[in-house]
């Protein structure tokens, strides 16, 4: 009877360990990847996340890097508006084409410039004037609209060259363009770093 029941434990526990070997044999489909072979080797594909790369910064002068600290600073500050901007536009853009008349565009504009005057009246008055020139090119690179187009499409052409020339005046330009590989170049690689959260 001993002697028997040893059989049968050894040939469950066989059969168990044969189980588990042929289990362990099956593929595993959550890392599926390409491979190319080449002689005996077999190289394998696999898309991963971009990862960029900056070089540190050495300035020639202290006032250089003091002015570039400024930028970073000026970036955080107005780059979460010019974000929401961008989510604005995109909230109230379709709704505005839909409407029939000129007095319920104004309607609806009244209302929204109603709604962000509560809500950032305070922020926009502590801006400096080189606040407002970077926010101008932040816009412009968020919602791939000139601050002055914006003006234009929702307020009208008169508005617009209103709105220009008490820009002028402060020695900005809501006709100024993005242009993240000439001038801009430095807002866009301190985007990037914000965006990534290295800033």
């Amino acid at each position: 009877m001993i002697g028997r029941a040893k059989i049968v434990t050894g040939l469950t526990a066989l059969a168990c360990l044969v189980f588990i070997e042929s289990r362990a044999q099956e593929p595993d489909s959550s890392h599926f990847g390409i491979g190319v072979v080449i002689g005996n080797d077999t190289i394998i594909h696999r898309d991963i996340k971009e990862i960029r790369v900056y070089p540190r910064r050495d300035f020639r002068s202290a006032a250089l890097q003091k002015q570039y600290a400024r930028l970073i600073q000026r970036v955080r500050k107005v780059y979460p508006y010019a974000k929401t901007a961008r989510l604005l536009l995109e909230k109230y853009e379709p709704q505005y084409a839909s409407l029939k008349t000129d007095r319920q565009k104004r309607k609806l504009m009244n209302k929204v410039e109603d709604e962000l005057m509560n809500q950032y009246k305070n922020d926009l008055k502590k801006m400096s004037i080189s606040d407002g020139r970077v926010l101008i090119k932040l816009i412009d690179r968020e919602t791939g609209k000139t601050g002055y187009s914006i003006i234009r499409d929702f307020r009208g052409g008169l508005a617009a060259t209103f709105w220009q020339g008490i820009a002028r005046i402060f020695k900005n330009n809501l006709k100024d363009e993005y242009d993240p590989y000439g001038e801009d170049m430095l807002i866009e690689n301190i985007v990037l770093l914000v965006e990534a959260g290295y800033l």
